[in-house]
């Protein structure tokens, strides 16, 4: 289950209602009469402490029987165990069941898929009771990612359970086109899929949105700082004048009051306050240490402190199977989940994690929401989050009933600067931890084989120990062997073959560190924000400047070409391979590629992700720069002509730039003389015929078209 409806918000409720029931019942009143009994003096003093129960009576609030929702779609939220609403659903729900448009302020963790799911089905009921069951598509929700939209759509199933005319269906990238044509084809009420996804079926004729009843936007703010800005306004602007629409956002960035006021009819605007604050019972400990030794210092943890349950966070759906197996081969029971299992899949794990069958959990931050386990002692932010709201979230797994937590945040020396954001956002300081050594290893592993031989000796039968101990009698007597020796034999028989001591390695970490990472680290440095590259967009073939520690620079065969935007690439590659949009750096847009700095570290699932993803139908095609270009780069046989300037290394093929003013981009070139002139980029070239003109862009005499023709248009669009 997810974050939609929180379970705290009606386990808090209970006391309240444990007292309202009292006083119905006439607890109170027989407090009032207390004083007429004259042997006992304390008498008069007993309304005093009685009355507290009145107090928090009156703010229990609404339970969801109060809201309006259809007698079905209740059932299914009682058949989950919830009766309250949580304040961001007990504002929205009456408001969109009234027909209303709203923006709801709420962050992650607050119910708000409920807020719009639970309002949505109950109007979808009620329409499909008069006028039978629809074909085509009555709800669209619209969420950042695949993770989110399956959690989505998971909800929504849920809260349909006893709706027999809705079925839902999820629609995201990554995935097989089939399954989702038939499933359109059979006629889902219910859509929740990612912008780019759901703009590919709109042009593919396989989602009608003419009859639309509700739209949602999730996760708003998300959407469009991972770019899909223009995405959204097209879907916005295939929908019907008559929908709904519902927008929830964290944050209210002017991008998201020009949707609201462009396309949503005089909403209502709900805010919840928000929880940034971690519970005192949560241990907050953070841990500076290169990339390269974040699983060793892991182990090192894991083996020294005492834990019961923990949950890893990393970033990428890669990363989860990575850790997971590497944790398992170091012989802890750790699992791996991620927004793209099976909801059957995900049960079982979370099952066999609360039945202690696992011990570690490593996940996503969407996977991982609604996850309760009380036995959770451990939260461990192996990758550091993308912000502060994202690390209260996490950390906020443990630390649950009463219970003492721990929260450990890995960190390299450049992300330093996000700790005091999570500082300032949790009001609460980070304290900074060591490694534990090889030697605590080792004092650590000696200690459980001695509890091993301990707890062996109370479990097993006088009968087997009896068998056992004759062998061992006889062979010492027989090789005249000391006992002790025998007894170290055995113990290294128990190993397997495995040393049972650690060997001592030392891991740099804290201040052991540069110049170079200190500069790197500092907010508003040089990863404190992504960049387009040159203002002109050419620049050299090489990288602009030199990637941060632990990225790297990648190639993709997308440009200005394409009409890209930085937000596009953050998309493709947050979307199709699974990295937050904080583990992208700066993005240098040239002619017919691009230069981007991602981790260098990348699995070769994720590159192979990354380069088979599209944009505007081009794959990006990534790979590790090189600094040089393809012959195909060099010979314009993909994308016609490159940008490049003067380069030391590449001989005559630089080429003269020649004088910048007055258009000219490009000076004569030798060895493209069979390509023509230079001297103006923007006219007509042969090899380019298929592609129109390029517009105005020097002194060219002659007539000209306007750049992006009808007929280049046309041709684009051809190749999406």
């Amino acid at each position: 289950m997810s974050d939609i409806l929180d379970p705290q918000t009606t386990a808090e409720a209970a006391p309240e209602l444990v007292e309202a029931e009292q006083e119905a019942t006439g607890t109170v009143p027989q407090v009032d009469a207390a004083p007429e009994a004259p042997a006992e003096p304390a008498a008069p003093e007993a309304p005093a402490e009685p009355a507290a129960p009145e107090a928090p009576a009156e703010p229990a609030g609404p339970t969801f029987l109060d809201l309006g929702l259809d007698a079905r779609v209740l059932a299914a939220v009682e058949d989950l165990g919830y009766t309250r609403p949580s304040p961001i659903q007990e504002a929205t729900i009456p408001l969109l069941l009234d027909g209303r448009d709203v923006v709801g302020l709420a962050q992650t963790g607050t119910g708000k898929t409920g807020a719009f799911a639970l309002p949505a089905l109950s109007r979808l009921a009620e329409t499909t009771d008069v006028t039978g069951r629809a074909d085509t598509p009555q709800v669209l929700a619209l969420a950042p990612t695949r993770e989110l939209a399956l959690q989505v759509a998971d909800a929504f199933d849920s809260y349909a359970k006893h709706l027999d005319d809705v079925s839902v269906l999820a629609v995201y990238g990554g995935s097989p086109y089939g399954p989702q044509l038939a499933g359109l084809r059979r006629g889902a009420q219910v859509v929740v899929g990612t912008p780019g996804r759901v703009i590919d079926h709109l042009e593919r004729g396989s989602l009608d949105l003419s009859d639309l009843q509700t739209l949602v936007l999730d996760e708003a703010d998300e959407m469009l700082r991972m770019g899909f800005a223009e995405e959204v306004d097209r879907i916005l602007a295939s929908t019907p004048d008559t929908k709904q629409t519902a927008l929830f956002s964290a944050t209210m960035p002017p991008a998201i009051r020009r949707i609201s006021a462009q396309y949503l009819n005089a909403p209502e605007e709900v805010a919840v306050a928000r929880q940034s604050t971690t519970s005192a019972t949560i241990r907050q400990r953070y841990l500076q240490v290169g990339h390269q030794w974040k699983f060793e210092a892991l182990s090192r943890i894991l083996e020294t402190e005492e834990h019961d349950g923990v949950i890893a966070f990393v970033r990428t759906r890669a990363g989860t199977e990575e850790l997971a197996q590497k944790l398992t081969r170091a012989g802890f029971k750790a699992v791996a989940i991620s927004g793209d299992i099976a909801q059957k899949q995900r049960e079982k794990t979370v099952e066999d994690l609360k039945a202690g069958r696992v011990d570690i959990l490593v996940a996503t931050d969407v996977a991982a929401r609604g996850l309760d386990v009380e036995r959770i002692s451990h939260v461990v932010n192996y990758d550091i989050p993308q912000d502060a709201e994202s690390y209260v979230h996490r950390i906020g797994r443990t630390g649950r009933a009463g219970r003492q937590g721990d929260a450990v945040l890995f960190m390299t020396p450049r992300e330093r600067f996000l700790l005091k954001q999570i500082e300032r956002t949790t009001r609460q300081q980070v304290e900074e931890m060591a490694v534990p050594s090889v030697a605590d290893v080792n004092a650590a592993r000696k200690r459980r084989f001695a509890d091993g031989i301990t707890r062996t000796l109370e479990r097993a039968s006088e009968e087997e120990l009896a068998v056992f101990g004759e062998i061992v009698a006889a062979y010492v007597d027989e090789h005249e062997a000391e006992p002790a020796r025998v007894a170290a034999a055995l113990g290294m028989m128990a190993q397997g073959g495995r040393p049972l001591l650690a060997r001592e390695q030392e891991i740099p970490f804290g201040g052991a560190r540069g110049r170079k990472d200190r500069d790197g680290g500092r907010e508003g440095g040089r990863d404190g924000g992504r960049e387009r590259g040159t203002s002109d967009g050419r620049g050299s073939r090489g990288p602009a400047r030199e990637p941060a520690a632990g990225n790297a620079t990648y190639w993709i065969a997308v440009g200005h070409q394409d009409r890209v935007r930085p937000g596009n690439i953050v998309g493709a590659l947050a979307n199709e391979v699974g990295l937050p949009a904080s583990a992208i750096g700066a993005i240098d847009l040239r002619g017919n590629h691009s230069l981007v700095e991602l981790p260098a570290d990348l699995t070769a699932a994720q590159l192979e992700a990354a380069a088979n993803a599209e944009i505007n139908g081009r794959r990006l095609g990534l790979r590790k720069d090189t600094g040089r270009p393809t012959r195909a780069e060099r010979d314009g046989e993909d994308r016609g002509e490159r940008r490049g300037g003067f380069r030391k290394d590449r001989g005559e093929r630089g080429g003269f730039r020649g004088d910048r003013d007055g258009g000219q981009r490009g000076g004569y070139r030798k060895d493209r003389d069979d390509r023509g002139s230079r001297e103006d980029r923007g006219g007509f070239r042969k090899d380019r015929d298929d592609r129109g003109f390029r517009g105005d862009r020097g002194g060219r005499p002659g007539g000209r078209k306007p750049r992006w023709g009808a007929q280049e248009r046309s041709d684009r669009g051809a190749r999406r």
